[in-house]
């Protein structure tokens, strides 16, 4: 639980070492940063990228931890931040010509969501 001078009560929820570029995770949270609860999930919904599934899934326990811990109504949260981080870089290698072998980088990320009630 975090409060900001506005007395606005928020809360946040964390997807740890989810395996996707964060570049490509920021693309959806652009979209649904400022949104209501309902309308994030209804653009997830239809959006046709891979990272949409993760970022549901934070979007929906941010909302539960809203509900559990402080009392708060779903209906009345909108995301105020959304933001991915980059987490650990997974490196493997692929064998090629001649026997090189060529690197293979696995990016991973953290997603971070947070709700607050809306005024």
């Amino acid at each position: 639980m975090t409060e900001i001078n506005s007395n606005q009560i928020e809360a946040k929820a964390v997807g740890r070492y989810i395996r996707m570029s964060p570049r490509k995770v920021r693309r959806v949270l652009n979209q649904i940063r400022g949104k209501t609860y309902k309308e994030a999930l209804m653009l997830l919904e239809f959006m046709p990228y891979r990272a949409c599934g993760p970022v549901w899934q934070v979007i929906y326990s941010a909302a539960a931890n809203a509900e559990h811990n402080l009392n708060l109504k779903k209906e009345n949260l909108i995301i105020s931040e959304a933001f991915a981080d980059q987490g650990p870089v997974f490196r493997r290698f692929r064998p090629r010509a001649q026997g090189q072998g060529f690197g293979i980088r696995k990016p991973t990320c953290h997603i971070t969501i947070t709700v607050a009630q809306d005024i």
